[in-house]
């Protein structure tokens, strides 16, 4: 199986290739901001002669907004508009023009209703101050060095890696993974370099393949298992705060950056700064290494793992719950999962949006009206289970995964459930997609089960 698959490895660089690899960035970021100017003056003048009723053939040419015609329309200019590109490697500036080409082609499809989601905004010029230094090599001499601590990049030469890059030197040596691209870039104030490679993965099975797990994903715990397993949050932001204050109120009292009378920012302001940024990227760091330990154990030991297909945008529109959302990081969750699924060999079922798995009984299959969000413990008022509510959630969400093995298909089918819930006590006689396979009204209730179920969703918590 042939997976496109990154490895990000932290550089240790010397202050000549520091300076080496900012002008790279510097000239990337010159001919995105050059090719941006230049299609917004030929927009603005083929509208403004619309205006006076030139006809078409007569308006000024358009520009094509493809990367070869952006870098056709760049060769032809360079000379003049950046004198020093023999410094560079072409491949600095085909990293801003090619960003220029996909925001441009964004913005088109959005304005054309192509593209699903939020609207696009049109393409904005990148500041040297604000804009994450970045350079993408796709073509020249990209290999890791035999030691194993050294890369070799076009241009910038051999670098020094802070860490072994033996993970990704044993498939290349073996034939089995193939580089197809390297990007530089900070982050963190620490530079680093991410292969995208072509890897030919070997065919994985989960350790129990018959085994089926829901997951329920929330703030109090990150995970609560269908097997009654409860993930504590680690709270890595709220853990940060303390320091993060102190950092933003050291910063604050330096002298920064004003855009309105041109004032530079003094080197205690760009110190603190670096400081400040380190720490939201220590907590970055810490909560991606929890998120990718507990997704990879999930996908290496279940053979379907059932999640729920959740809301994250709309969530995040309450301003009391928002930041401990993002903390959680309920998308990454989800996102790692898909991926980490089908490399092993498993399965993984998205329930949907509307599935009232919470308020659901797993007993009796009796649906609450309301459940307020202050209620942790679930009491069915029909059969008189009580249990946790996140516990229940994930009972029924592993159920759930029996409709998408009978109907065949990947996700739950149809809608899963309505907008409105059915009245309080009602027992749904025949489950809804989602929920159990019919006929299985009565499930076993909790104390009944066996272990083998695990599902994935997430409720505000």
């Amino acid at each position: 199986m042939k997976v496109i698959q990154a490895y990000r490895f932290a550089l240790d660089l010397t202050p000549a290739q520091e300076r080496a690899v900012l002008a790279h960035a510097g000239a990337a970021r010159v001919a995105h901001n050059w090719a941006l100017a230049h299609v917004k003056a030929v927009m603005e003048q083929r509208a403004a002669e619309c205006t006076y009723g030139v006809p078409d053939h007569l308006l000024t040419p358009a520009v094509g907004w493809s990367l070869p015609a952006l870098r056709k329309a760049w060769n032809a200019a360079k000379t003049d508009v950046a004198p020093w590109w023999r410094e560079c490697s072409k491949e600095a500036f085909n990293t801003g023009l090619d960003a220029l080409a996909r925001a441009l082609k964004n913005w088109s499809d959005s304005r054309g209703g192509k593209r699903a989601g939020r609207s696009v905004g049109f393409p904005r010029f990148k500041s040297r101050r604000r804009t994450t230094p970045s350079v993408r090599f796709t073509t020249g001499t990209i290999r890791v060095e035999p030691d194993r601590k050294h890369v070799v990049l076009p241009r910038l030469g051999r670098l020094k890696l802070h860490e072994s890059a033996r993970k990704l030197a044993r498939r290349l040596d073996n034939g089995a993974a193939r580089i197809m691209s390297a990007t530089v870039r900070r982050d963190g104030g620490r530079w680093h370099v991410c292969f995208t490679v072509e890897v030919e993965r070997t065919e994985r099975a989960p350790s129990r393949p018959d085994s089926v797990v829901g997951v329920d994903v929330g703030i109090k715990h990150l995970a609560v298992l269908s097997t009654g397993e409860l993930v504590s949050n680690p709270r890595h932001l709220n853990v940060a705060q303390r320091r993060l204050r102190a950092l933003g109120r050291a910063m604050s009292r330096k002298i920064g950056p004003d855009e309105r009378t041109g004032r530079r920012p003094s080197k205690r302001w760009q110190r603190a700064c670096a400081r400040l940024g380190r720490a939201h990227a220590r907590v970055a760091h810490l909560r991606n290494d929890g998120l990718h330990k507990l997704t990879t154990r999930l996908a290496r030991e279940f053979g379907t793992i059932v999640v729920e297909d959740l809301h994250v945008a709309g969530m995040l529109r309450n301003r009391n719950l928002a930041r401990h959302i993002t903390d959680a990081g309920f998308g990454e969750l989800r996102r790692q999962l898909t991926y980490k699924a089908e490399w092993n060999g498993g399965r993984l079922i998205i329930a949907d949006r509307w599935y009232p798995s919470s308020k659901t009984c797993s007993g009796c299959g009796a649906v609450k009206t309301k459940l307020a969000l202050s209620e942790r413990t679930y009491t069915c008022q029909t059969c008189g289970l009580v249990l946790d509510r996140d516990l229940n959630a994930a009972y029924n969400l592993a159920a759930s995964a029996a409709d998408a093995t009978t109907a065949g298909s990947g996700p739950v089918a149809g809608r899963g459930a309505d907008r409105k819930t059915p009245l309080a006590g009602q027992v749904a006689v025949k489950r809804q997609p989602g929920t159990a396979s019919a006929g299985q009204t009565g499930t076993v209730p909790p104390q009944g089960r066996t272990t083998d179920h695990v599902l994935t969703r997430a409720h505000i918590r």
